[in-house]
């Protein structure tokens, strides 16, 4: 085995490490249960049955197919499948970074894992973990093709065909290919400069790329449109970014609070990046600068693109820093080798015992106890299951941080209010969600709107001492959740 493949291999168990952990979130349980239903209709979704407030409307949504396959996983091996195919998808998206990566195995090895910890704060077991692999599929492809692979061109449209019946990220890959090519019309530009003699000899040095860019681009979007939704998906992600409550109320569409651990990383790996772009003696190009630039950027206005950033600050990093130290280290005196027999039986020990910590992690975090408890303390479990043991009359109004488990726990018996379904509720639903939980003016139009007559929020919601002041009664209270019903006296 060579020394590049044992780095390579340690490397992706050390990921595969990291990546071991309890996978479910609060938007986790809708995605679950559209794969259920799905699967128990066979036939995809295409309008809403799981809430009150925009039951039978048009759902359009591009992850019908990570949904079903999400579900797939939960129904063979549950949770402990979900933890496991979300760490397999993180190490399989990273390691396709590896080709694309300059430099020596070891720095290569440092900057992967610095890219894992930076992404870390998107591993879940949602479709955008999927996102994660394609991204990185495209990122690998127009890096080749850059470097004169121009067939692998033609690889992208059939990925975007998958990709847009996956997540909604697929709009990564047509910003990823808009700014290749951006970047390849500057380059040519700047190979031009003021003697436009040089114009045709500039042309034909990038024409096949370029025209490529453009083909391919074309290609992708009537790719897009072999989906259930058909051409209506391509306005998708301009639908969801245009809701403004996004930016106001869920965190992964704010700008990224430094103060939190886990969204340091991140920082360093920026930093980093300007810092081996700044000293780095090798031409820079302008697709990496755009790059680079543009998920800098997106991801200090949104955390959720920081993943997408780290993917790549991997390629751009690995290729600067490489530039700036191998200079410095080519003059370093060579140390006495190994020998050959020794080299490799350590390196076969390190693997063996890298594999086995990585079983051990998997198996630490697959127990129904270790999975519960994380679900305990983040949804109101308790709550909950009163509910489903005493029925109370409905509609439900739930917490929007609940929405997800309410679908996946207690529908058919009763439909949420809010959920994390942001591009199916927008901003009207959602805006109206938010004046009823603090007691805004006209909270109570909202409530007779929808016969509100019970509802599943935190103890710190404003509207339950409202509530409560009206004569509604306290059904149910712990340190999660309080539920409170109409006593039908008003």
């Amino acid at each position: 085995m060579s020394f590049r493949r044992f780095i390579l291999i340690l490397t992706l168990l050390a990921i595969l490490i990291m990546a071991a952990r309890v996978s479910v979130d609060t938007d986790t349980w809708w995605h679950l249960r559209a794969g259920s239903w799905m699967v128990e209709n066979g036939s995809i979704l295409r309008t809403d049955p799981f809430s009150l407030t925009r039951q039978g409307q048009d759902w359009i949504y591009p992850g019908w197919l990570a949904q079903v396959a999400l579900f797939g996983v939960y129904q063979a091996m549950g949770y402990a499948g979900l933890n496991l195919f979300t760490a397999l998808m993180v190490v399989l998206a990273l390691s396709l970074l590896w080709p694309a990566m300059d430099g020596p195995p070891l720095m290569k090895a440092f900057v992967l894992v610095l890219a894992a910890t930076a992404s870390g704060v998107y591993w879940a077991a949602r479709p955008h973990i999927l996102s994660f692999v394609f991204s990185a599929a495209f990122l690998l492809i127009l890096e080749h093709v850059q470097r004169g692979r121009l067939r692998l061109l033609w690889v992208l449209p059939p990925l975007m065909a998958l990709w847009v019946n996956v997540h909604g990220g697929f709009a990564f890959g047509f910003m990823f290919l808009v700014l290749v090519l951006a970047g390849e019309v500057v380059d040519l530009l700047i190979d031009i400069g003021p003697r436009k003699r040089r114009l045709a000899e500039a042309w034909q040095a990038r024409k096949s790329i370029i025209l490529g860019l453009v083909l391919v681009g074309l290609g992708c979007a009537l790719a897009c449109m072999l989906n259930p939704h058909g051409p209506q998906m391509l306005l998708y992600p301009f639908k969801t970014v245009s809701i403004g409550v996004l930016r106001e109320y869920i965190q992964e569409w704010q700008s990224p609070d430094f103060h939190q651990l886990e969204l340091q990383p991140f920082l360093l790996m920026l930093f980093l990046s300007m810092g081996a772009l700044a000293l780095s003696p090798r031409r820079k190009t302008a697709a990496e600068m755009l790059l680079l630039f543009v998920l800098a950027a997106m991801s200090l206005v949104a955390a959720r693109n920081i993943a997408q950033f780290a993917l790549i600050g991997a390629i751009v990093l690995a290729r600067h820093v490489h530039a700036v130290l191998d200079p410095l280290l080519s003059d370093l005196p060579k140390g006495k080798q190994v020998p050959e027999r020794l080299a490799r039986t350590i390196n076969i020990l390190l693997l063996l015992l890298a594999a086995a910590l990585a079983v051990i992690k998997i198996a630490s975090v697959s127990t129904v106890e270790i999975n519960q408890q994380a679900i305990d303390d983040r949804h109101p479990t308790q709550a909950v299951a009163y509910l489903q043991d005493h029925l109370p009359e409905g509609p439900l109004l739930n917490s929007y941080n609940w929405g997800g488990y309410v679908v996946w726990e207690l529908y058919p018996d009763y439909l949420s209010f809010v959920d994390g379904r942001t591009d199916l509720f927008d901003d009207e639903i959602l805006n109206d969600y938010l004046r009823v939980w603090r007691t805004d003016p006209y909270w109570e139009g909202v409530l007779e709107r929808w016969d509100i007559r019970l509802t599943l929020l935190e103890p710190e919601a404003p509207l339950n001492d409202a509530l409560l002041n009206r004569g509604w009664q306290q059904l149910y209270a712990d340190e999660q959740a309080v539920v409170l019903a109409w006593d039908g006296s008003e």
